[in-house]
């Protein structure tokens, strides 16, 4: 299934890249799936990146412009088919674009979903303590350390009778932003909580006072039970910094 899933992806893939660079065609799929998903639930970045989709597709004709929904829909269907794997960075690699343009290698998912059965434990028990836990990959890539906490959190919470989703946030941080684009398209479709930074994470990591162009917020992050925790905890920093002046 999964590498049926591949090749469906690629054949239509390759006929985008008869006209054009092929490295080309492919940031411009992950930014214009990355712009529609962020730009149907955050407001904030809305304008600029509704920008930034209409001036990417303007480089493709009529025909070519029909083919980025078809390939956004062979992922969708690809991570519904199956979850376990990281199917963007499966064919990044595949296509050789880590080796010939940024000398990446991505971490092999079985690896990253052996690490995820002996840590996400932890990490359950942390949420019977405080309500809610979070996953922090500070270079994550195209997601598969994540992708595999979150199958392996699903398949707990699951046995309880209860949604991970509503548990575990999920972040991320990539210098590059084709790939850390590329998590946030998988984590998104995987119905993960989170959201990922586009930065050097030792000169410029997470803060609470970041610049949010820089971040993209999936879609399950706006749900209410994520909302309300973000409330509480504006408030938290509120009570402290009125503590601390007073």
């Amino acid at each position: 299934m999964k590498t049926n899933d591949i090749n469906d992806f690629l054949k239509t893939f390759k006929i985008l890249a008869r006209n054009h660079n092929s490295w080309t065609v492919w940031q411009d799929y992950i930014s214009l799936c990355a712009c529609a998903i962020s730009n149907s639930v955050d407001k904030t970045n809305y304008e600029k990146r509704e920008q930034e989709y209409c001036s990417t597709i303007r480089k493709y004709d009529k025909q070519e412009r029909r083919l980025f929904p078809k390939l956004f829909a062979k992922l969708a269907l690809a991570l519904e088919n199956d979850p376990e794997q990281d199917f963007l960075g499966s064919i990044y690699m595949g296509l050789d674009f880590g080796n010939q343009y940024t000398g990446q290698f991505f971490t092999p998912y079985d690896i990253c979903r052996t690490m995820a059965m002996m840590t996400i434990p932890s990490v359950c028990g942390h949420v019977n303590e405080y309500g809610f836990s979070t996953i922090h990959d500070p270079c994550c890539g195209a997601g598969a350390t994540l992708i595999a906490g979150a199958n392996v959190a699903k398949e707990l919470y699951n046995k309880e009778g209860k949604n991970f989703q509503n548990y575990i946030l999920f972040l991320g941080q990539d210098i590059d932003r084709v790939v850390g684009l590329m998590c946030y398209l998988q984590l998104s479709l995987l119905g993960c909580a989170g959201y990922i930074k586009i930065g050097d994470t030792l000169a410029d990591p997470m803060q609470s006072n970041d610049d949010l162009s820089k971040y993209w917020f999936t879609p399950v992050y706006f749900t209410e039970i994520w909302a309300v925790r973000r409330a509480l905890h504006s408030m938290d920093i509120l009570m402290k910094s009125s503590n601390e002046n007073g």
